[in-house]
Order: structure tokens, then sequence, then C-alpha cells
């Protein structure tokens, strides 16, 4: 008897730890981002704003104004942070979001996504790559890391650890982070 409840025990715990690990399992998504295939939202002298279907059909703002991009996402992606937020160099897109998704209790939910922006500065012909890791959660899409694709050979694991680690509890109020080596704005 004590020999059978000691393997009920056994299993019960290891379908506890494999559920947590299943509500604990994190992925990545990508979906292509073409501007020809968003709709035309706002166009005058001064840029341009999309609004461009995203992973699952949830809405992805694009703006444009100044050589500078902004990209924000969900219901309200007009309204959050996200929407006002760019890099300071003149920049343009990467051609794909990398989408990062919490499969918690069996629900898709993406969290986070991860955007190479492409950056220049005025004196300089010279390109950059940054990856912009920004946070999605109604009322709280706000830009959370910054990391040079160039000057780290590990930067789409950098952009994903601190999506996976820091998107869910940052703080919009809080200016980004730059994760590891940072020479992008010298370029």
């Amino acid at each position: 008897m004590g020999r059978m409840f000691a393997m009920l025990l056994a299993g019960a715990l290891l379908l506890g730890l494999a559920s947590g690990a299943q509500a604990q399992l994190l992925v990545s998504s990508y979906t292509d981002l073409d501007l020809d295939e968003c709709t035309v939202m706002a166009s005058d002298d001064f840029g341009s704003t999309w609004a461009c279907a995203g992973l699952k059909g949830m809405p992805v703002m694009i703006a444009e104004t100044d050589q500078r991009m902004f990209v924000s996402y969900g219901l309200t992606s007009t309204t959050e942070k996200a929407a006002k937020q760019t890099l300071p160099l003149f920049n343009h897109l990467g051609p794909e979001i990398e989408w990062r998704v919490s499969n918690a209790e069996g629900a898709y939910r993406p969290f986070a996504t991860i955007l190479k922006y492409f950056v220049r500065s005025e004196a300089s012909e010279t390109e950059g790559q940054v990856l912009v890791v920004t946070r999605i959660a109604p009322g709280a899409t706000c830009h959370v890391a910054y990391i040079d694709a160039l000057a780290n050979p590990d930067a789409n694991e950098l952009a994903r650890k601190a999506a996976d680690e820091k998107a869910a509890d940052f703080d919009c109020k809080n200016e980004p982070e730059i994760v590891g080596k940072f020479e992008a704005w010298a370029r």
C-alpha cells in the first residue's frame, strides 16, 4: 500500500510539473510586415499612417513622419505610448514581426513583439540595426528594450530574453532598457 501511494504521488507530481511547464510555454510566431498589404488610414506631406493585420488579426498601427517609424499594437494602438515612440535616428522597419506568445493554460496570447529597425544618422550612410522589444497590453503597450543587432552576435536571443523576462511587468513610465553592447547611435 505504501509503495502504491508513493507511485501515485510521484505520478501526480510529474503531471503537475508537466502542466506547469506547459502553462509557462513561451514561443515565437512570425508575421510579414508589408505596408503594401496594409490600409492607408491617413497621409499628407508630413507622413502616413497604416493599419495592418498582425498575428491572428491583431491590429498593428504603423506611422511614418520625419523619416522615422512608429509601431503600436492592439485595439487601442493609436492611443498607446508605443504610437509615440521611435528611435532617435532616421529609421525604417524590417520585413517581419516576431511575436512572443504565451501558451498559458491553452490560451495563445501575444505579450510582446520584436521588430528590427534599420537606423542611420544624418551624417552617415552606414546603417545600424536595432531590435525593439515592445510590450503588448491594453493601456500599457510600449517599448521595453533596445538591442543593437550588429554589436551583439546573440541579439535575437537577447531580445527574446528581454521580452520574456521584462515585458509582462514593465512599467511604461520608464525608459526602454539598453540590453547588451550598444553602438547603433554612433553609426
